[in-house]
């Protein structure tokens, strides 16, 4: 969620499309309208604004999942009213919910005797799953310190630096001190020799992705554990390990069976995974899987009675619709293993499709692995000319978002690009995607001079009108110069539309 603002400039008021069929008077923005309108006009309103949406399905820079079979779209439609806080009114949602959590447990090859239940919660994404694992390993290493008599005032998590944004809300919103391994070019995930080296008395757990957003690698969380063992050994301490998998642990298992990230690992004690991305439901569902019982401390779940019966919980929200719980047990039994695995190994067939086709251009050069997430992330051999951030906003042209970004330090002078290929995405979609890149690079060759160049122009003759004193001319940051360029390359490419006569 972002938070609110208006648009400067912008007028106060929407006006209807279809305004003789409707309404002819217009509606205020940011406030309630006095009158009600048609229930026709206020769709057609917002039917209307919607159609500038970018299209989800050409949407590259997302993992969340964007289609969905139709039988499962109307058991979703049909449990969009359920409140899956409501255990005792919705049973079988809850059934549902805990059939789920035993599945993906032993997924992940958690110790689960013949009878014995598996310990996990449904939330609304990894971001909430993240929280509640991290405030669990909060809350038992804050315990043992205080029986053992020691401080437990400042509690830190040893990550990369290529761990997603929640963590560092995980880090900020609970007091607990984020301590990242940098990157360097050419290694975009975490090291695991220089992380155990980073762990202290007061590190509640290390924290290990599995699918990093940046270029979909895994990493070693075996070397992890193996390197904690010893220290842990060392030390007397008992540092354990969470799994970030959000990306990744509906692919390891289905692609990757022997890879040993998983519960199989003695200092693995939780494990999150997205649901909403290679779960293969629409966004809103997320999970978070504990080993045993005694790594989810009593004192965080609450029970309550005021829905009808004694229900515990453990969740930072209250209400949540129980749609994506639903579809989640449909794509786990629909599909079963072999039905994941059939749909892992076509992404991972797709991927290589484009990426081959990028290679043949000679123009890239490929960060991303082929074992990990099924994407593609590339950056241009040579960028003296144009770069990457131009690139993505030409091929917004022809409908594809890819997103472009820097690298987190100390590889930020790296920009790549990235594809995320999902169930959505085809072989033919590979194709032309190539196709429409090889177009965005012969309109940039034959442009006369790039933007930038033309920026640095600009400076050196102001640098002359300021007789070569230096100090007058402010020195902008990486980002502001990023910025800069990039508005005025689109500018730039608006203007050209104009005068092109492109209709």
């Amino acid at each position: 969620m972002v938070l609110s603002k208006t648009v400067s400039g912008s007028d106060d008021s929407i006006n209807s499309t279809f305004a003789s069929r409707y309404v002819r008077t217009s509606l205020p923005r940011f406030k309630m309208p006095e009158n009600s309108i048609p229930k026709e006009a206020a769709y057609q309103i917002i039917n209307d604004e919607l159609m500038l949406d970018g299209n989800p399905r050409l949407n590259l820079a997302s993992f969340v999942t964007t289609w969905m079979e139709p039988e499962c779209d109307k058991l979703m439609m049909a449990a969009i009213n359920k409140n899956y806080v409501d255990m005792d009114e919705y049973p079988v949602t809850t059934e549902l919910q805990n059939r789920c959590v035993n599945m993906i447990a032993h997924l992940f090859n958690a110790p689960l005797g013949d009878s014995e239940t598996a310990v996990g919660v449904g939330t609304v994404g990894s971001s909430e799953a993240i929280m509640l694992a991290g405030l669990a390993f909060k809350r038992k290493w804050q315990n043992k310190r205080k029986a053992e008599g020691k401080p437990c005032d400042k509690p830190n998590i040893v990550t990369g630096a290529n761990v997603q944004v929640c963590w560092e809300k995980f880090a900020r919103y609970f007091e607990v001190e984020l301590k990242e391994v940098k990157l360097c070019e050419g290694y975009y995930v975490m090291d695991p020799v220089k992380a155990v080296e980073m762990v202290d008395e007061n590190t509640i757990c290390v924290a290990a992705i599995l699918g990093s957003t940046l270029n979909g690698e895994f990493e070693d969380v075996k070397l992890l554990n193996d390197l904690l063992v010893e220290k842990n050994k060392q030390t007397g301490w008992d540092t354990p390990i969470h799994v970030d998998a959000a990306s990744g642990g509906f692919i390891a298992p289905f692609l990757d069976p022997e890879l040993e990230w998983d519960f199989r690992l003695p200092l693995v004690k939780s494990i999150n995974v997205s649901g909403h991305k290679y779960g293969l439901v629409y966004a809103g569902i997320g999970w978070v899987i504990w080993r045993n019982k005694e790594d989810l401390p009593e004192e965080l779940i609450f029970h309550i009675n005021y829905l009808g019966a004694d229900q515990p919980t453990f969740t930072l929200n209250f209400s949540k619709g129980s749609s994506q719980v639903i579809a989640q047990y449909y794509q786990l039994i629909r599909l079963g293993y072999e039905g994941y695995r059939n749909v892992m190994e076509n992404c991972r067939e797709n991927m290589i499709v484009l990426k081959e086709g990028l290679e043949k251009t000679g123009r890239f050069n490929i960060v991303s692995k082929v074992d990990g997430v099924p994407l593609v992330a590339f950056s241009l051999k040579d960028n003296s000319q144009h770069n990457e951030f131009e690139i993505s906003d030409l091929l917004r042209r022809f409908g594809w978002i890819v997103p472009a970004y820097t690298m987190p330090p100390d590889a930020q002078h790296v920009t790549v690009l990235r594809v995320v290929i999902r169930e959505d995405f085809s072989r033919t979609f590979a194709e032309r995607l190539v196709l429409d890149i090889e177009k965005v690079l012969h309109e940039l060759d034959a442009l006369p001079a790039r933007v930038s160049a033309k920026l640095a122009v600009a400076c050196e003759d102001k640098k002359e009108e300021c007789n070569g004193n230096v100090s007058l001319i402010l020195k902008k940051t990486a980002l502001e110069t990023q910025r800069e360029i990039t508005m005025a390359w689109r500018k730039f490419v608006q203007d050209k539309k104009k005068t092109n006569g492109v209709c």
